[in-house]
């Protein structure tokens, strides 16, 4: 079975002067572009490819990485607007349709637009929303606390960040745990910070920012040791300096360097931090 939106290892059946046919199986032969094909092949050889539906709405196949694939989401540029929708840059010459009742918001020509893609089974296309509700969870009772997943932002709220977990859930990051602005589009490695009650999931952008607290005083001044007890890494460094580091939020390490100034093992002043012999 062909999966539309994905790349495919699919077996050339026929050459010709503009490139080749593959075996699509229960779609027929798909056409590739010779420029997409690797060099030396021959009917018989298997080509890893993109299947798509091209121009004149016809089943094609490209060596061409899109930007995007079906089940996943990205922030894409509008090329294009009409009454039926929009058009979006994913990288291949037949522009990805966003439809106007998958639009969360009217769109114009030069607007990004963070959108999620999916095989429209019933119309036979490739299509685009920026309804993530539509497509993805926003409650998923099934996570675990400190579960490693991959985020990707998807907006900002007054909260802080929405943000796609996994490719199929959406969750959000409260500003309080975020170390530095975000950007739509961006890709994190997160954790599961919390799955309330009603199924709706709390996040982190960081798995060691959950599940190191406990060490990160030790690694604090284990860093201090290394650096000869000196760091300029106090409470008013920048975040992003602080997670370059120790890859915890900034409120995290403020956190544990008072701990460990409550606790004497460190001074605090104009030369940043120092450790207490």
């Amino acid at each position: 079975m062909v999966d539309i939106g994905s790349f495919n290892l699919l077996k050339i059946i026929k050459l010709s002067d503009s490139g080749a046919y593959l075996d699509g199986i229960e779609r027929g032969k798909i056409p590739i572009l010779r420029r997409d094909l690797p060099g030396g092949v021959a009917v018989g050889s298997c080509v890893t490819a993109f299947v798509y539906i091209g121009p004149n709405n016809k089943i094609s196949a490209t060596t061409v990485n899109p930007i995007v694939t079906v089940g996943k989401c990205a922030l894409l540029n509008v090329e294009d607007v009409n009454s039926a929708g929009a058009f979006l840059d994913w990288g291949l010459s037949k522009e990805l349709f966003l439809p106007c009742k998958e639009q969360q918001t009217p769109l114009k020509v030069g607007d990004s637009c963070f959108v999620y893609v999916f095989y429209d089974k019933n119309a036979d296309r490739i299509v685009a929303s920026s309804k993530l509700n539509r497509h993805l969870s926003e409650q998923n009772s099934s996570f675990k606390i400190n579960q490693s997943v991959n985020l990707q932002i998807a907006a900002r709220t007054d909260l802080g960040y929405k943000a796609v977990i996994d490719n199929h859930s959406l969750g959000l990051i409260f500003e309080a745990d975020a170390y530095r602005n975000l950007y739509v589009g961006e890709l994190l490695d997160g954790a599961i910070k919390r799955v309330r009650d009603d199924g709706k999931i709390d996040l982190l952008i960081s798995r060691t920012s959950v599940g190191f607290d406990k060490d990160l005083g030790n690694q604090i001044l284990a860093y201090l040791r290394k650096h000869g007890g000196v760091s300029n890494l106090d409470d008013k460094a920048s975040p992003e300096s602080i997670y370059k580091e120790f890859k915890v939020s900034k409120k995290k390490y403020k956190h544990a360097l008072g701990g460990l100034y409550k606790r004497r093992q460190v001074a605090l002043g104009a030369n940043g931090v120092q450790l207490i012999h």
